[in-house]
């Protein structure tokens, strides 16, 4: 294996630090996956840079200048603040030919708007509920269609971000309430789909050309009251005393069998080719009790850091944290942007 110079790209105030001495849970939280991203790149033995961006290039100009890096690491969710806009740090990167780990700038692009995203797989007759885009500064009417309860969120937020119970609703009062509260929330259009209720699945994807899925991982809403929908809220995906109190866990899923096995992995496949997604990605899947299976949404680099789902389910099938890493360097260096055909 040949020793890499890697330049990573985190989010400013998101450089970790190179040991975790003295370190608190609570700091560590916050850039866990930025450490073990660039601890386990250093026992690789590549060099590497973390640089922290937030809205200016100028650093990403400097490092490729002077560092002159083999591979861009990325690990930035946005710039300016703007959930929408990692897209353009990729495209960026293509721009100064500069390969790169993770999803192309038009599979980030696709895959980040949600309702952009449902339209392409509802053409491609990818199964996924029922839903309609409420747009900023317009009144909110429903479809016909859409039935109650639904479920409203953010078009392009990701990690739970402004969702709680309340984001299902079951009237039109409820959903002007939800729909309007997400538009303040997030600054954002607002997305309300048909509630499918079933078990949360998550499958794992690797891949530019040939794909790989892992096994599908469940969340386990434990103890949660039956009167609560099972839905990954804020406090259900990143709350540590809510989870330990309602006993939620996150596993592989148990009880499928290879016909629904093969199933999901045929439909993920589909998904990721679809929205045009490389590197690797995350597929969030409801399966209902009939066995009916639902792609709720598609993630381009998803959370990778250490004991978190997708390296959880990699494992499982032979590929340790180190050999993923690696993986997802092998992909950037050998995907071919449009620079490198032309």
């Amino acid at each position: 294996m040949s020793k890499l110079k890697v330049l990573v790209l985190v989010r400013d105030g998101h450089v970790p630090p190179e040991t975790l001495e003295g370190v608190s849970e609570k700091e560590l939280d916050a850039w866990k996956a930025e450490f073990d991203v660039c601890e386990t790149l250093r026992r690789l033995g590549h060099e590497i840079l973390p640089i922290g961006v937030y809205d200016d290039l100028a650093p990403i100009r400097q490092a490729l200048r002077d560092f002159k890096p083999d591979i861009t690491f990325m690990m930035l969710e946005e710039f300016h603040g703007v959930a929408t806009y990692d897209f353009a740090i990729i495209s960026y990167l293509e721009l100064k030919q500069q390969p790169y780990t993770g999803c192309n700038p038009r599979g980030l692009l696709l895959s980040k708007d949600k309702g952009l995203s449902k339209k392409v797989l509802t053409y491609h007759r990818i199964p996924t509920p029922r839903f309609a885009v409420f747009p900023r500064d317009k009144t909110v009417h429903r479809p016909k269609k859409l039935e109650f309860p639904l479920f409203v969120k953010s078009t392009v937020e990701d990690a739970s971000f402004g969702i709680s119970q309340a984001s299902i609703v079951y009237n039109d009062e409820q959903l002007i309430e939800r729909v309007a509260f997400i538009h303040e929330k997030t600054d954002d259009d607002a997305i309300a789909e048909q509630y499918i209720e079933g078990r949360e699945l998550y499958v794992g994807v690797l891949g530019n050309n040939r794909l790989r899925t892992f096994p599908a991982w469940e969340m386990d809403f434990g103890k949660m009251p039956d009167d609560i929908a099972k839905i990954a809220t804020s406090e259900v995906k990143w709350n540590h005393k809510y989870q330990d109190k309602h006993g939620i866990t996150t596993h592989e899923a148990a009880d499928l069998d290879d016909a629904m096995k093969d199933k999901i992995s045929k439909i993920c496949k589909r998904v990721y080719r679809a929205l045009n997604m490389s590197g690797y990605g995350r597929m969030d899947l409801r399966l209902t009790d009939s066995g009916q299976v639902y792609v709720i949404e598609a993630n381009a680099n998803p959370n990778i850091e250490y004991g978190e789902d997708f390296a959880e389910s990699a494992e499982t099938v032979g590929l340790t944290y180190e050999a993923l890493l690696q993986r997802i360097l092998n992909l950037g260096l050998r995907y071919k942007a449009a620079w490198m055909t032309g």
